[in-house]
């Protein structure tokens, strides 16, 4: 099995927490990336693969496969445990909500922050603009922490037991502070759900392999 990832893509990342809490051995390819080009030039084998051009992909056997979402679901059909998903069709359903609400509700504020790790801009007309945009980020993600608070209540993890879900949450939150996002003290519970993530040795891993990556790869 091997997967082509990217020290900072954050859908990249997820996959690698959900191979390692199913204990699954991989290769793992680090595709070309900088702060100033991005992911440039392309990898030739995440362009044959993707038609997005985008990491994660991941090929086990004769099968290749790309977005995180599809990934974790194959992951979970032909590795089934431990489970990743929780039983039943409408707890998998929530469950599935809850991962597309991180990966396309929250993260849409979140990628208005991703200007903070970018060289400054020359022109102070754009720098304010950005600016205000990320203030405007940062109010709607102060809501939807609010609103994520609330939906785990007096659980340890959002669907019960650890899953999915809870990996794509602390990933996106986890990309929101490292922007510089608003910080969880506004919301103890579920800053302490945060912390019994980053506490598994395979969303640890991953957490310090993304600090180390912006020490080495963002601009003073």
């Amino acid at each position: 099995m091997k997967l082509y990832s990217g020290p900072l893509s954050l859908f990249s990342r997820k996959v690698e927490i959900v191979l390692g809490e199913k204990g699954l051995a991989f290769e793992r390819e680090m595709v070309p990336f900088t702060q100033a080009k991005g992911y440039s030039p392309k990898h030739p084998v995440v362009l044959a693969a993707n038609p997005k051009a985008q990491v994660p992909v991941l090929i086990d056997g004769d099968l290749t496969l790309f977005d995180s979402t599809i990934i974790a679901e194959y992951l979970e059909d032909a590795y089934p445990e431990p489970p990743l998903f929780p039983r039943g069709a409408g707890s998998r359903a929530r469950c599935r909500l809850l991962e597309l609400y991180a990966d396309e509700v929250l993260f849409a504020q979140v990628r208005r922050l991703l200007y903070r790790t970018e060289p400054l801009h020359p022109d102070p007309k754009l720098c304010a603009l950005r600016d205000e945009e990320g203030r405007q980020a940062d109010g709607a993600i102060r809501v939807q922490y609010g609103q994520l608070q609330d939906q785990l209540g007096a659980q340890d993890y959002f669907c019960g037991a650890f899953s999915v879900a809870d990996i794509a949450l602390f990933m996106t939150v986890l990309f929101a502070l490292r922007l510089k996002g608003p910080s969880l003290d506004a919301h103890p519970v579920l800053a302490a759900w945060h912390a019994r993530v980053r506490a598994r040795p395979a969303v640890s891993k991953v957490a310090d392999e993304v600090a180390a990556a912006d020490r080495a790869l963002s601009p003073p």
